[in-house]
Order: structure tokens, then C-alpha cells, then sequence
């Protein structure tokens, strides 16, 4: 349970800097730490629970796609997680399109391998 604390986290303080570099990710809410934090709690959840079984099954797909289809899922994750955020507590994140969840996606998977690397030691 401790680790799941620690992913989101880094995934809070990952989406943090993603909506502070791009333009195209839209806070929504009243709160922006609670709008942040309902998002990467999300993406946390879909991280830890459907993401790998996704994956696994996808991987013949992401092999003959050169990774392409890595790509896609992870901005179908980001568009889900955008969409229960605002679902269930409205508060969350708003992806403005297709380039910005590649961007958002890149940003928060290298701010959260350098936190991730942090925190270990």
C-alpha cells in the first residue's frame, strides 16, 4: 500500500510539472492541487490495475508498430484518467488533443523516472 502512495506521488508531482510546461493540459476544478492530485490518482489506479494486462496483450500489435502502439495506449490511459477525474470528482486535468497527451505523457514518464530514482536511494 506504501507503494501505491509513493507511485501517485510521483505521478501528482509528474502531472504538476506537465500542466505547468504545456499549455494544452488545462486544469479544471476549483483546487489545482486537488484537480492534480484526483488526476494522478487515476492514472495510479489505471497504472497499477489495467495498464499491464493492456500491454501484455497488445505487445505482438506494439513489436510489428515499432512501439507506436505503446504510444497510443498511454494516451488512451492519460484520455481515461482525464475523463473519471472529471467524472467522479469534477475536478481534473483537460487534455487539448492527441499531441498534447504525447507531450504530457513523455514529460511525466521523465519526471517521474528521476523522482522514482530519488526516492530509492
Amino acid at each position: 500500500m506504501g507503494r501505491f502512495f509513493g507511485r501517485w506521488f510521483t505521478l501528482t508531482v509528474a502531472v504538476g510539472v506537465m500542466t505547468w510546461l504545456l499549455p494544452g493540459m488545462i486544469v479544471q476544478g476549483s483546487n489545482t492541487f486537488i484537480s492534480i492530485a484526483c488526476f494522478a490518482l487515476f492514472m495510479a489506479l489505471i497504472n497499477a490495475s489495467v495498464k499491464p494486462v493492456v500491454q501484455l496483450l497488445a505487445l505482438p500489435l506494439t513489436i510489428l508498430s515499432f512501439g507506436l502502439a505503446a504510444l497510443i495506449l498511454n494516451v488512451m490511459f492519460m484520455q481515461l484518467a482525464s475523463w473519471l477525474s472529471y467524472s467522479v470528482f469534477h475536478a481534473g486535468i483537460y487534455i487539448g488533443g492527441f499531441w498534447w497527451a504525447v507531450f504530457g505523457s513523455f514529460i511525466m514518464m521523465v519526471v517521474d523516472e528521476i523522482l522514482g530514482a530519488i526516492m530509492r536511494d
